[in-house]
């Protein structure tokens, strides 16, 4: 469980509006839920909008990946073999 809005504010000695900016913005992300009159809690790292928002990330550097290597002129069949070559050294 989080601490309350108005508990983290005074602890950070910043407005509340600010913690319930935070938390809305944390809540909309899917980092955090809010349960009627029991506060807030984190999601679990196995949460559907977590992963999705991982995904998103990978989907975002493999894009900047293929920009890139577009500029190299490499094809992508090398891309493809460059990738593979990464995961398995990862794996190992």
């Amino acid at each position: 469980m989080l601490p309350s809005l108005r508990q983290l504010a005074k602890d950070l000695r910043i407005s509340v509006l600010t913690t319930t900016r935070a938390y809305n913005e944390l809540e909309q992300e899917g980092f955090i839920t809010s349960r009627q009159g029991k506060g807030f809690f984190v999601m679990s790292s196995s949460s559907n909008l977590i992963r999705e928002q991982l995904i998103k990330e990978v989907e975002k550097n493999l894009n900047c990946a293929i920009q890139a290597a577009e500029r190299a002129s490499m094809s992508n069949d090398e891309i493809i073999s460059l990738l593979r070559l990464l995961l398995e050294v990862q794996n190992d």
